[in-house]
């Protein structure tokens, strides 16, 4: 059995695992670069392997740097199954055409407002690539061995951090795998904990804040701060938000805030289409989180949401105090680039970012303190004040991990530690080694490595 790393390694982005073994390719995760444009270019370099080779793609969960690069990858010829959980199929049908449409809508406003580098600027790929991709998608449960052939199969767990993701358990003939995507938390104000997984033979572990804690500062109180402010001083509070999880958990946070006063009943506006969309799940997968049905419909009604362009528009015309949550959450596209554009030149507004920001993107950019962002080409002044809400993060932290992996009752042969910039990885390499007395390796881009 022989797994390559097509990404994900050093860096927290375009999580892919060629895993080749009884016969058979297949690909955990077929995420998108973001980012650094280093990073980027990698998105539109050709594919390793030839698609059609690949018998099935796994999908830990929804996210883009999960998921995103499937409608090219169906485009460049697979035709397998793309395996996931019934929540994650619901979301990619919401994540998949709108990267495609928001890629044409980006060509084409390069295209006529000559700003690309590129003549003519095009997509990566369209918003009918991505339709055509959903067509392979076979939704499976948690928690039952799936048989892909003989001597080949996987199992789901549930891991928390946003609706319907997943650790794998990939089986090999008489060796496992477990692929640890995305962790979540283990006290989310929204989602299930993860499960905790008993044995593997090798580990692929993701290490996003493999060198911090996460601070115990309880978000509601740091939000009730940062809003009593902004409001103070007339201002508009922006968050680019993740449209699917971190809006929602968003949400839970300033209805409690507004449903026991302590705060003013300040107008909270969701301005995305698709986040609205992934909001309405919340009720569909009622077993899929800890909010009963009654508060669930609470929190959900307790925003107003926007659905045209004309209604995103009004909002940076509308000079009272309000919040608006717009993705995308690093500010890499979507509609809160207008929001910021408008309101990221007034120092009366805040721009609060509610999750990890990648290397290289804008929202990154910002957090590090720079005054001059572009934005469709052209420069805008950031004068409003600039914050961070850690704490709501969906990524467990070092010592969360740790928990988590301390549930295995026989150490690995390996460990493999992925998904983090460089000095995460190295940090949670550290942390595994000293703690769990594990071997464990930083795997570089495109390493092949034989189990």
């Amino acid at each position: 059995m022989k797994v390559t790393f097509l990404g994900a390694t050093q860096t927290v982005t375009g999580s892919r695992y060629l895993v080749e073994g009884s016969g058979k390719k297949i690909l955990i995760d077929c995420g998108l670069f973001q980012g650094y444009k280093e990073l980027r270019l990698r998105n539109w370099a050709p594919f390793p392997i030839n698609a059609s080779e690949i018998s099935a793609v796994i999908l830990t969960h929804a996210h883009l740097d999960h998921s995103g690069y499937l409608p090219l990858l169906v485009r460049q010829g697979f035709r397998g199954k793309i395996y996931c959980t019934a929540p994650t199929f619901d979301l990619c049908k919401l994540l998949l055409p709108d990267s495609g449409y928001i890629q044409e809508e980006d060509a084409l406003r390069a295209n006529k407002y000559h700003y690309s580098k590129h003549d003519p600027a095009r997509p990566l790929y369209t918003l009918a690539d991505a339709e055509e991709s959903l067509k392979y998608f076979r939704p499976q449960p948690f928690g039952k061995d799936i048989k892909i052939a003989e001597g080949l199969g996987f199992r789901f767990e549930r891991n928390g951090h946003i609706l319907g993701a997943s650790w794998i358990l990939l089986k090999i003939e008489n060796r496992t795998v477990l692929f640890s995507g995305d962790i979540g938390r283990p006290h989310d104000s929204l989602l299930k904990s993860p499960v905790p997984p008993v044995e593997a033979n090798y580990i692929i572990v993701e290490s996003t804040y493999g060198d911090r804690r996460h601070s115990p500062t309880d978000p509601a109180d740091q939000l009730k701060t940062i809003i009593k402010r902004t409001v103070t001083r007339g201002g508009t509070i922006v968050i680019p938000s993740f449209a699917v999880g971190r809006t929602q958990s968003l949400m839970y946070y300033l209805y409690i805030l507004k449903n026991t006063r302590q705060i003013t009943n300040i107008p909270v506006y969701l301005d995305s289409p698709m986040a609205i969309a992934a909001t309405d799940l919340l009720k569909k997968y009622l077993t899929e989180h800890s909010l009963n049905k009654n508060l669930c419909a609470a929190v959900t009604n307790s925003v107003t949401y926007v659905h045209s362009v004309e209604e995103s528009k009004k909002l940076d015309n509308n000079h009272f105090p309000k919040i608006i949550i717009a993705a995308s959450g690093m500010a890499t596209g979507g509609r809160v680039l207008h929001h910021i554009k408008h309101l990221g030149p007034d120092p009366k507004n805040t721009i609060l970012f509610s999750g990890f920001q990648a290397g290289g993107t804008r929202g990154d950019r910002m957090v590090k303190g720079e005054k001059n962002i572009k934005i469709h080409g052209s420069f805008v002044p950031i004068n409003a004040e600039i914050l961070e809400l850690n704490n709501i993060s969906a990524h467990a932290d070092y010592e969360e991990i740790l928990a988590w992996l301390g549930h295995i009752r026989k150490p690995p042969i390996k460990a493999f530690i992925t998904h983090g910039e460089k000095l995460a990885a190295f940090a949670m390499k550290d942390h595994i080694e000293q703690r769990l007395k594990w071997t464990c390796e930083l795997p570089d881009y495109m390493q092949s490595v034989a189990l």
